[in-house]
């Protein structure tokens, strides 16, 4: 054997390492019409996998793929880094899973799926590229399994998660009045809270519809050809793949003219109404603008309006209430007005319902079934979820990562906590969203009373690609609004760890403490709770002892820490 063409080879290793991997590739020629075509080109894509491979098979996106493959008859395997409930699921369906991702796991292999997270130089992209398999992207199966049912997608800046995990949730509770629809399938971009816990947000069933989130952010969600397309709004981000905003709206309304059914888009936001002035007629005709404004604004659309009214939360609940007005073309008669009650709080998640209980409503769910539904979804995890309660201190951790989604974020817990002052960690994702959004950031923490910003996640970047990024650079765009010094309001700490313990001590009886960010800033909330936890029990000991002599002696930070 020649030596050179071997994996020993580290010049071959560090030229197949050095080549980027493109998600936005389309690996199977499928098309967006119905019929025997459409079909026929499934099958055949099917056909081409042979033995397909999954690289981070445990994951919750590439898992619900893995299964729905193997049930497909598609012979699968896969590797992760460790095992988990979701390798062990799949291994007791049949499906090998390696443990660690070695070069060596591929013999016999065909076809290799990966996903965004995988980097060119894993060792198993690089074996093969080595044996010239079949590399494809997780969005090229994820696109190939919603030919094969009715797939409602999920896209857009803001509420993915939230918007399909709702929609799942209504099709797993209301669906009944609907016998052909069965039990979805749903890949989602995170977990779902449960009563007894979070709940997978990847699941496989047998059921005629598959909800998916579709990633816009590195222009994979093309490919996609769903039934239903929910684009839950269209503000810039992702700048870094696209450029400007024109080109980031202009996929969105390519991805509106893939849908095969309908599209149901927000009609609130300023960059949803640019793709909604954009679509073509035949596609304006089959779209549903949801709105919290009035329907002068969308006089002479082609399509369908329905209105979001008398929005507003109860503050001893929490419950966020709004109706939405149904046109009679989607009542199947006469226009309806639909009352729904959310356990989830702000006027995004009143869009978010209302999205997901059209998109059911289309599937044939009845309207009100579906928002009787929606009354006992929890959430999904880390959106605005309630992590506890100590000393009369609330800790929230929360998903948001984007200026928009902080000021919800702050707005909902303005609302639900009028009298309390609210204090946040954000943790920044990205060194480039940093650096475009600095000042929307600063204005959008500017609605909390006390900020800390910590070190930034870079997921995919590097610090050195972006010297002059870092958590001081909200900072400075605060103290340039100028409205008042920033000392007293925000400040940055590199240390996650060392900014929880400060907000912690900061925090007093009937204060918020919100942690907020995509990365892994929620890692600290069990700390904010122990130094509330600590801080309380010192207090306590101190109240219980009157004959101890410092105790009027403050409570250092070393003792909270110890």
């Amino acid at each position: 054997m020649d030596e050179s063409k071997t994996m020993n080879s580290s010049e071959q290793q560090a030229q197949q390492s050095s080549q980027p991997l493109d998600p936005t590739g389309d690996a199977f020629d499928l098309q967006t019409g119905h019929g025997s075509d459409s079909t026929q080109r499934a099958d055949a894509a099917f056909r081409h996998l042979g033995s397909t491979y999954f690289i981070g098979i445990g994951g919750a996106g590439m898992s619900v793929l893995a299964e729905m493959l193997h049930q497909n008859g598609v012979e699968v395997s896969g590797s992760d880094s460790g095992e988990s409930s979701k390798t062990k699921r799949l291994e007791s369906l049949g499906i090998p899973v390696h443990i660690g991702q070695r070069a060596q796991n591929l013999q016999g292999v065909n076809t290799v799926v990966w996903s965004s997270a995988i980097k060119s130089s894993n060792a198993e992209i690089i074996e093969a590229k080595r044996q010239h398999l079949h590399l494809v992207h997780r969005s090229d199966i994820l696109g190939l399994l919603m030919s094969l049912k009715k797939a409602v997608s999920v896209a857009g800046a803001h509420g993915k998660t939230t918007t399909s995990a709702l929609l799942s949730h209504i099709l797993i509770h209301a669906a009944g009045s609907v016998d052909k629809l069965g039990k979805p399938s749903y890949a989602i971009g995170g977990s779902v809270q449960g009563i007894d816990g979070p709940i997978d947000g990847g699941h496989a069933d047998t059921g005629s519809v598959f909800v998916a989130e579709a990633d816009e952010s590195d222009g994979s969600f093309l490919k996609y050809h769903p039934e239903i397309a929910i684009i839950t709004n269209a503000e810039a981000d992702h700048l870094d793949h696209y450029g400007t905003a024109k080109t980031y709206r202009r996929a969105f309304v390519a991805h509106a003219g893939h849908a095969k059914a309908h599209v149901v888009i927000t009609g609130d936001d300023a960059g949803a109404q640019e793709i909604i002035a954009n679509l073509d007629h035949d596609t304006a005709r089959h779209t549903v603008i949801y709105t919290t404004e009035s329907g002068a604004r969308f006089a002479g659309f082609a399509g369908c309006v329905v209105r979001i009214v008398s929005e507003s939360e109860h503050q001893g609940s929490g419950e966020e209430r709004f109706s939405i007005v149904i046109p009679s073309v989607l009542a199947d008669g006469d226009e309806r007005t639909i009352s729904v009650a959310l356990k989830i709080p702000g006027i995004h998640n009143a869009r978010n319902a209302t999205a997901a209980i059209i998109a059911a409503a289309l599937l044939g769910v009845d309207v009100q079934a579906a928002a009787a539904a929606a009354a006992s979804f929890l959430g999904a995890v880390r959106r605005f979820q309630v992590c506890g309660h100590v000393n009369q201190v609330t800790v929230v951790d929360d998903y948001a990562h984007h200026p928009t989604e902080i000021a919800a974020l702050l707005d909902a817990a303005r609302r639900r906590y009028p009298s309390s002052r609210i204090h946040i960690i954000f943790q920044p994702h990205l060194f480039s969203r940093t650096r475009f959004f600095a000042t929307a950031f600063a204005q959008a923490l500017r609605k909390a009373d006390d900020v800390v910003v910590t070190g930034i996640f870079p997921a995919r970047e590097k610090q050195s690609d972006f010297p002059d990024v870092g958590p001081r650079s909200i900072v400075q765009a605060a103290q340039a609004l100028g409205d008042s010094p920033v000392h007293t309001w925000i400040s940055a700490v590199d240390s996650m760890n060392q900014a929880a313990q400060m907000i912690a001590l900061r925090a007093q009886p009937g204060d918020v403490v919100i942690t907020a960010g995509a990365g892994d800033i929620n890692a600290v909330v069990p700390i904010i709770l122990h130094v509330l936890e600590a801080r309380e029990g010192h207090l306590q000991a101190k109240d219980s002892s009157s004959t101890q002599p410092d105790s009027s002696e403050p409570l250092s930070q070393e003792s909270m820490t110890r």
